[in-house]
């Protein structure tokens, strides 16, 4: 009876053991891609996982398990041996807009993002909300290939608004109905412009969006305090203009000065402040304000490399620069405004302008000490000279690197932070099972050096693989002619 007890009870244990196991991938289950022999880079703790196999399947990652243990079936094998696997990279900040005549020159820098490793982007107010939601429903159809796209839809601004399709206005209702319209196209998120809004106006905008559970972005007029949009529930604030107005030991009286002069002939801002601003910068201001926005999850889209490029565009000749050949005509035409304005400006402005960006540089270390929320972003689109989609990134990341970030952190700026500030962490920026199969594969570790990002093997975009030859028929797909 002894006996029987014990086969028994061994049997049961075998049983279970068999039923809570994770079953193992046969010859006969066949994925779509398989990536073997290669090294995980995870984004959140650095560490690196050698000889993995992954596994991907109508979308997703299936499996991760160290290599040659069991055998996979499938339909197209990346070897990984060599190299390293990071999450796609996400550029926070792009612009798709124009209007319809530049649609399709928009439509084709979806190309350049996937061909740089940028899988997911988020624009950041336009004109063309229609022609997204299009690419959006092409591309998971599997009739486009580009990145995911999170979009604000059309910019909220004030009345007489710089970009065209902007929502404009001034009263309550006006910012109700504003938010009525965009909820109706449903939007990801809410972006807020300083071009013409009132400081009342902005700053009931984030309240009223908050209420409804709008996630709130934007730049930021400076009749307001950036302490004063994160008291209403301000999510990001896009640049570092006003982050570092909130910087100044003088930011009280800079602001009532602002007020001043609204409604008089000469009306200040932004760019008529600067000067004083950055002269009044205050290290103990600036830790008082990363730390309230730590605080209250206020994010920051630095965009440090716009900011160069403009900077230098006075002595600058791009007329050689290899990816015009892939910018569509009429969105190079887009770019003399910004040349032509940048030609005129007087050598006192040159100097202000390299001293920003100086100064910018300055303040990432110290956001990144304090637990600001960073998050890459380019700023390409039509009319930002020169900042060419999908290679900006890389040069962002590049930048942020100079700045004081670790590797690890820059990467982390533009996969984990961005997927974690839309919500959708739980189902990307990872290398596991279960997450969106969006990923990037390298031919050397962005972790000993960020400009290892430029060093791509494969992309992988909603669980089809890009290899490096499949990339470059894509790029030769846009090429002007």
């Amino acid at each position: 009876m002894k006996l029987l007890r014990l086969l028994f009870g061994l049997s049961l244990a075998v049983l279970l053991t068999t039923c809570t196991r994770k079953p193992r991938p046969t010859k006969l289950e066949i994925f779509d891609v398989v990536i073997n022999h290669v090294t995980l880079v995870d984004v959140r703790t650095g560490r690196l996982t050698p000889n993995q196999v992954v596994a991907i399947a109508k979308g997703k990652i299936v499996e991760v398990q160290e290599a040659d243990k069991d055998s996979y079936a499938a339909k197209q094998y990346v070897n990984g041996n060599g190299r390293y696997l990071i999450p796609g990279l996400w550029d926070m900040h792009v612009h798709f807009r124009g209007g319809d005549s530049l649609a399709e020159a928009n439509k084709k820098s979806l190309t350049l993002y996937l061909a740089h490793g940028i899988t997911t982007v988020r624009d950041a107010g336009g004109d063309l909300t229609p022609r997204i939601f299009e690419w959006r429903r092409e591309m998971e159809a599997g009739r486009l290939a580009g990145p995911r796209i999170f979009t604000s839809g059309p910019k909220i601004d004030g009345p007489g608004a710089t970009w065209p399709g902007s929502l404009e206005v001034e009263t309550t209702a006006q910012i109700r109905h504003a938010l009525d319209s965009l909820q109706k196209l449903k939007v990801d998120y809410v972006k807020i412009y300083d071009s013409k809004i009132s400081g009342r106006a902005y700053l009931e905008t984030i309240r009223l969006a908050q209420r409804r559970g709008l996630k709130t972005t934007g730049h930021m007029p400076y009749s307001v305090t950036l302490a004063e949009a994160i008291g209403r529930g301000l999510d990001a604030t896009e640049h570092l203009y006003y982050v570092l107005k909130a910087c100044s030991s003088k930011e009280d009286s800079l602001t009532a000065l602002v007020r001043a002069s609204q409604g008089t002939t000469r009306p200040l801002g932004l760019f008529a402040t600067l000067p004083a601003v950055n002269a009044t910068y205050s290290p103990a201001a600036a830790d008082r304000i990363f730390a309230l926005m730590a605080k209250r999850h206020t994010a920051a889209v630095p965009t440090l490399y716009i900011g160069q490029t403009l900077a230098g565009l006075p002595t600058s000749d791009h007329a050689r620069d290899s990816l015009l050949a892939y910018i569509d005509p009429k969105i190079q035409a887009t770019y003399q405004r910004r040349l032509a304005s940048a030609r005129q400006q007087s050598p006192a402005a040159q100097a202000l302008s390299r001293q920003l960006e100086t100064r910018f540089l300055g303040m990432i270390a110290p956001m990144q000490a304090a637990g600001v929320r960073l998050l890459a972003g380019s700023d390409s689109g039509p009319f930002n000279s020169f900042v060419y989609p999908g290679a900006s990134l890389q040069e962002e990341l590049i930048l942020l690197v100079q700045a004081g970030l670790t590797p690890l952190q820059a990467l982390q700026t533009a996969t984990v932070n961005g997927a974690e500030f839309m919500g959708v962490a739980d189902h990307t920026a990872a290398i596991a099972p279960g997450k969106d199969a969006d990923l990037l594969l390298l031919t050397a570790n962005p972790l000993d050096n960020i400009a290892n990002v430029k060093r791509i093997d494969t992309v992988i975009s909603r669980g089809k693989a890009y290899p490096r030859a499949s990339l470059q028929n894509l790029l030769r797909g846009v090429r002007n002619r």
